[in-house]
């Protein structure tokens, strides 16, 4: 969807303000008194877990959605690429690639407009000219068909013109309207997760691409490159203290560090006044403990001093109970925090082989590798290369045509699959409970070795109770995550493991990775995860074939 406001105006006056925007979903609150300003410079990011906004103020900034309390002010032209495409799309390639410059064909209509008006003697062409001359300078509008099929070619996008856009996949599509609006060039470009559907080659166009454009940038992304590569200013809606937005500054590298010291913070005063709470309870407990038992005076105590005595007591345990209500409990629980757990495994060992693996059609002959305690490797190629293959048949799910895999005895394997196959009808916490008493039960696991799933910091206790299918894709792919860990593996297989999961969730199981003891296996095609892993071993497939060397 392109969105224009105020084409005429200058690059340097376009400006995109939120003031203390609100938006209510119910009675919950999505945003709380947001306040952004986006200029021609700004690059932006919108991060925060799933159902957390990040469309919504996207939404809030486009005029879309008209908020609840607060304003928007926007002066300059809007190029928007929402998440969603729309179900039907009768136009050509060629019609869109018009539509999104059609500001700068007008320009240069104006601009032919005016000389022709000079030739003719015309009063005003002068003025004319010099105002169209401006304009479409402002625009570069005669660079802009070229700018889109330069897009067009870079994201491996339908170039046909007559090509219906029904026609084309969701994919394609997709790409089309990016390249569109990568080609117009408006005062700000506000996305929601553009890097869907793009292959390397049209990652990487994109993040030059908006690293070097002249207008403003606003993006919602997962993508941890993205992150690191464009944004200058990122913008956090996942829960905080007072349950308003964070903007951390210095790109993703100020995100991480902020949000760790705002998290610390966070920890400590509501730790403090959790334990200053538990101490005026029993305090008035204690004092009221001694105004229940009763007090024996001593004898030889006049009946005065008794009742001078009890009075008191009295008297303290109204002053505690005052205290006690005065002292409110203002810092929320801080939000759950990610518990690797310890995944021990015997030094030395080899836990898992492979002997010259293939799997006819789907994985190249001649793959070979061990696995020992500690061992790290990347399992990387091209898509139908069979990575997901290899897993599956590392984890004994798939049985190879050739060669063989062999496992020691009482290896313990967790293998997180690309895509979830949970029940979507039963409770989460329910499901989790049953895979746990299943592991006990085969003997794979020690009722002693059991971990709770609260214990791993990954879902709440609200959305533990929740049926699977009403919890959100995140959600989902984090029982996934906990089901693999429940089992205490001593050799990780993980295929795409940060899909669906939010950047702060990455961060903290890019680090258990790399600490932990058990061997790993991964196969993604995250590029920060593949920078943060760049010293594994690699293990290179092809189509046909694989190479490299036994690690």
């Amino acid at each position: 969807m392109l969105t224009s406001t105020n084409p005429q105006s200058m690059r340097q006056r376009a400006q995109l303000i939120a003031s203390d925007v609100s938006v209510m979903r119910g009675a919950n609150p999505v945003l709380n008194h947001v306040d952004l300003n986006v200029t021609p410079t700004s690059r932006i990011a919108i991060v925060g877990e799933n159902g957390r906004g990040k469309s919504t103020l996207l939404h809030v900034l486009d005029g879309t959605l008209t908020p609840d309390s607060g304003t928007v002010q926007r002066i300059g032209t809007l190029g928007v690429a929402e998440q969603e495409m729309p179900a039907h799309d009768d136009r050509t390639v060629g019609q869109a690639v018009a539509e999104a410059i059609a500001e700068s064909i007008a320009a240069l209509a104006s601009l032919d407009a005016a000389i022709l008006a000079i030739s003719d003697g015309t009063a005003d062409g002068a003025q004319r000219y010099s105002a169209a001359l401006e304009y479409a300078e402002v625009l570069n509008a005669w660079d802009a068909e070229r700018r889109v099929h330069i897009a067009l070619e870079a994201l491996d996008a339908e170039t046909d013109p007559d090509r219906l856009l029904d026609t084309l996949s969701v994919g394609q599509r997709y790409r089309v309207r990016l390249a569109c609006l990568l080609g117009a060039d408006d005062d700000f470009l506000l996305l929601d997760e553009p890097t869907n559907h793009l292959d390397r080659s049209g990652l990487e166009f994109l993040t030059v691409r908006l690293r070097e454009r002249q207008g403003g940038v606003v993006v919602v992304t997962h993508d941890r490159a993205l992150l690191s590569d464009v944004a200058e200013t990122i913008v956090d809606l996942d829960p905080s203290p007072d349950d308003r937005i964070r903007l951390y500054g210095n790109g993703y590298a100020g995100y991480r560090e902020g949000r760790l010291a705002e998290r610390t913070l966070w920890e400590q005063k509501y730790d403090h006044q959790q334990a200053e709470h538990a101490r005026l309870k029993d305090s008035l407990s204690s004092a009221q403990n001694r105004l229940q038992s009763g007090w024996r005076p001593e004898k030889g105590t006049n009946k005065h001093g008794r009742a001078t005595r009890a009075g008191g007591l009295v008297q303290s345990v109204h002053r505690r109970q005052e205290q006690l209500e005065a002292h409110a409990v203002t810092v929320p629980e801080p939000p759950q925090q990610f518990r690797f757990p310890e995944l021990a495994a015997t030094a030395g060992q080899v836990l898992v082989s492979a002997d010259r693996v293939c799997v006819a059609a789907r994985l190249g002959c001649q793959v070979s590798f061990t696995l020992s305690r500690r061992d790290r490797l990347v399992v990387a190629g091209p898509n139908g290369a069979g990575k997901s293959t290899l897993l599956s048949v590392i984890a004994g799910e798939l049985q190879p045509s050739t060669g063989s895999v062999r496992r020691s005895q009482g290896t313990r394997l967790g293998y997180l699959r690309q895509e979830t196959d949970l029940p979507l009808h039963r409770r989460a916490g329910e499901v989790y409970a049953a895979h746990l008493d299943a592991l006990i039960a085969a003997g794979t696991l020690e009722p002693s070795d059991a971990i709770g799933l609260s214990h791993l910091g990954l879902l709440r206790a609200r959305e533990s109770s929740k049926r699977i299918g009403e919890l959100s894709m995140g959600q989902q792919r984090r029982l996934d995550l906990a089901m693999v860990l429940a089992g205490k593996p001593h050799v990780l297989l993980l295929d795409e493991p940060t899909n669906h999961l939010s950047v702060a969730l990455v961060d903290e199981l890019t680090e258990a990775l790399a600490a932990t003891y058990a061997a790993v296996v991964l196969s993604t095609h995250d590029r920060q995860l593949l920078r943060d892993v760049d010293d594994w071993p690699p293990l290179q497939l092809t189509e046909t074939a694989l190479s490299g060397e036994s690690v």
